[in-house]
This record gives structure tokens, sequence and C-alpha cells, in this order.
């Protein structure tokens, strides 16, 4: 990690410790007001709730040290995707998005984008590497992408769309910014789901944008404002709290991952095996390039759905849900969504257990 993120995720500890007063509680209040005193309109730091609050304050204060950028926090990733597209696009545009990407975005952009006139055009995500974007008022991009972790080259796919005139749009929810920056790799807007890995403790949906254009960023917060599309004060709390322990959770994490990517690989009942950080899988070489890590996603395929249901049943350690990046492990058959991947297919997502306890188990549970 280098000195410049060691700084922001000092400064994300303490970014609120200089403003702090004799008595004033170390951490965060929770604030749930929605209305504040209001003599008069100008200058007040809050007006009503729909447009902003202490609580989501500290929040993107806290995202923006991450960013470096400016933050828009929203109740959902989903809320913060919707707001991304919504903020970018008109009738008569063309967005371009991965066809195997989070399947929610396609069938938002299929229901909603496509009745409104939008041209959504479906891709792989390996097809970004040579795609022509000409023509395209948006390229959204997802990598590595969720669940098959194929990655493509930010940089590349930036260029090669600023160049049509497009906006590129980069959901960066599996990594993080600790693990990969794509608003330094070029990209126009980043959007997360801080439900997974940012909270961490599986307790809060939230979701945010970031970019460092404001005239972009301000259409966005209007969007946010108009549509009423606001997280709550609770969650607002919750994931201000769960940032300040993202780095030492990534860390156990990802190290973890890393090791039972590795024996998984060797396993005689894993047919196939997909972790960047192995060195023969095909995302070794761009995740090298653009990511600080590998992050904590394996995507595992067993012979069949019986088999791979039989393992998520046996292994004590892996809770059976729909998302990833929580201090629990989890395991979960994403054909069961409609994922394009095979039957047996099992997507891994690595918590903070002990490495050797959470191997034992799943490895019996293989067995």
């Amino acid at each position: 990690m280098d000195t410049d993120m060691q700084r922001r995720l000092a400064g994300l500890l303490h970014h609120r410790s200089a403003g702090l007063e004799k008595g004033d509680p170390i951490s965060l209040p929770l604030t749930t007001s929605t209305s504040y005193h209001l003599p008069d309109v100008q200058g007040a730091a809050f007006v009503y709730g729909r447009n902003g609050t202490p609580t989501w304050e500290a929040v993107e204060a806290q995202l923006a040290l991450l960013e470096d950028a400016e933050c828009l926090s929203f109740p959902s990733g989903m809320a913060a995707i919707a707001a991304s597209l919504f903020a970018t696009l008109k009738t008569g545009d063309r967005v371009i998005i991965p066809s195997d990407g989070y399947y929610v975005t396609r069938v938002l952009s299929e229901g909603f984008l496509t009745p409104l006139g939008v041209d959504v055009v479906q891709i792989p995500t390996l097809d970004y590497a040579t795609a022509d974007f000409t023509g395209a008022a948006v390229v959204y991009l997802e990598t590595p992408s969720n669940p098959g972790l194929d990655v493509v080259d930010i940089a590349d796919v930036v260029v090669r769309a600023h160049a049509a005139g497009a906006v590129v749009i980069v959901d960066n929810t599996t990594m993080t910014p600790l693990l990969q920056r794509p608003l330094d790799l070029g990209a126009d807007l980043v959007v997360a789901a801080d439900t997974k890995a940012p909270a961490g403790h599986s307790d809060a949906l939230f979701g945010h944008v970031a970019g460092r254009d404001p005239a972009r960023m301000a259409r966005v917060r209007d969007w946010r404002r108009m549509s009423g599309a606001t997280p709550g004060a609770m969650e607002a709390w919750l994931v201000h709290r769960g940032l300040e322990t993202l780095e030492v959770r990534l860390e156990r994490m990802c190290a973890s991952a890393g090791v039972i990517a590795a024996r998984l690989a060797e396993h005689p009942m894993v047919l196939k095996l997909r972790y960047p950080g192995l060195p023969d899988d095909p995302s070794f070489a761009p995740s090298q390039r653009q990511m600080a890590g590998f992050g904590f996603l394996i995507g595992m395929t067993l012979k069949d759905a019986t088999v791979a249901e039989g393992f998520l049943e046996r292994c004590p350690y892996l809770v059976r849900s729909t998302s990833f990046g929580g201090t629990h492990s989890a395991g979960e058959r994403r054909a069961r969504w409609g994922d394009a991947v095979p039957e047996g297919f099992v997507r891994l997502s690595i918590g903070v257990e002990p490495t050797e306890a959470l191997w034992e188990a799943m490895d019996a549970a293989l067995r």
C-alpha cells in the first residue's frame, strides 16, 4: 500500500477529530432528524432530510477520502447504479452494459431504460477490450465481472470510449477503492454497493456514486433529491462504522482467498477455479496492472447442482446467502438466479474466519 493511501486510511479514522470540542463524542452520533431549525434558510448547513443529513455528510467524507473524489450516498448499490445511468442518459442515447455482470443492472436497463428510448447493448466483459464504442453515450463496465471474475483493462477502455465521446461508468463493488481505483484510471463515475465489504457486517443496505466532474456530480445529486433515493440515518451510521475496519478486514479476506483459491485449484472435486490472483488465471495479468490486490471472491465449478448444493449444505463456515463481502464467508450457486454459468458454479466470498479452520471445513465438505 502506497504512502498516499495509508494517509487516506488514517484520515478516514480521524476525519472528525479536528472539529471535536471538549467533551464531544469520539464515535459519530446517530442523527435521525429529518427537519432542522430554519429561522432563516440562507446559510443553513441542513434544510431537510431528503437534501442531506449530518450522518450522510460524515460517511460521504469517509468515502471521499477513499475515492479522492466527491461522493454521494444512496440507499443501496442499485440506487447508485440507477442514479448514474438516469443522470447521464436521455432518449435516443446508446448505453453499453456487460452481459455477464450483475444481473439486476441488466434487468433495470431492459425494463426501464429501453422503454424510455435508450438503446441498450449488452456485450461480455472480455469483449470490451476490442469493442467499437462509436455511437455510445455511456460505456458501463464491471471488472472483475460478477460472478465470472473476468477482468478488462479499465484505462484502455476509457481511452477508446472517450475517443468515441462516451462517458465511462465503472461498477467497483467487488474491489472497493482500496484494491482498484477506476477514477485514477480515467473513469468518469464509479458506482459501488457499500452493502458489501465497506459496511462489512451484512446489516446495512448502502451505495455510493463517486466522480471528479462537479457538473456531472451535481446532476447525480439532483437525481437523488428529486427521485427520493436517499439513505436512512441508521444505515449511514452503520456504514461509517464499518468503513473504519475495512482495511484490516480486507487484508484477512484477501489473504485467505489467495490461500484457499490455490488449494481449491488442485482439489479433485473442483472442475474449474477462477481467482484473479492465480498466475494461470486469465484475469491475472490485467489484475496485476490495475489492482492493489486480487479480492476475496472465488468462482468454483463443481460437477453439477446436486454436488454444489451438497457442498454448501455440509460446510458449517459458509452462509448460504446472495451477497458477499461480509465478515462471514458465503457461498451461492449462481445459476439459480439465471446467471450464464454452469449449474455447479459456486461463487465463494471469503470472510474473516481463521484461514485454516475455514479451509479444513471446506475441504471436508467437498470430500
